[in-house]
């Protein structure tokens, strides 16, 4: 059965896309930790993150670093942090966040709730970085 993600990249499921090349997929998180939370996933699906061939993996990581450049240009943030945690989805995923301590990356914390509308903006100004 294929995992949401697989479903997303397919298209089957909407989502707030930042961008994607042959190998690679970012979209906005829906439940965010800090406004620009985006996530980076190859598009085939393989459930652990090291389990990722050596090429997929290197892809992945470049990819994952021009959108993270691309939201330290448009999020007011010390950094973006990357965390790969993979509990939550079986498919191989990073988690790219904008940081201004060490507690926005605490993943239990509550989530953010933000309208639809507010990631599509700051997935518009992600990818105009891009």
């Amino acid at each position: 059965m294929a995992s949401i993600f697989s479903k997303i990249i397919a298209g089957e499921i909407p989502c707030h896309k930042v961008a994607e090349n042959d190998t690679c997929f970012a979209f906005m998180d829906i439940m965010p930790l800090a406004m620009g939370h985006v996530l980076v996933v190859p598009k085939v699906e393989v459930d652990r993150y090291f389990d990722l061939d050596e090429k997929t993996l290197s892809e992945l990581t470049g990819f994952a670093k021009k959108i993270a450049k691309a939201i330290e240009s448009v999020v007011p943030c010390n950094r973006v942090g990357v965390a790969v945690i993979g509990l939550e989805v079986p498919h191989a995923h990073v988690h790219l966040i904008p940081l201004n301590s060490v507690k926005d990356i605490n993943f239990e914390r509550h989530k953010l709730k933000v309208s639809s509308e507010a990631l599509a903006e700051i997935a518009s100004k992600i990818r105009a970085e891009l």
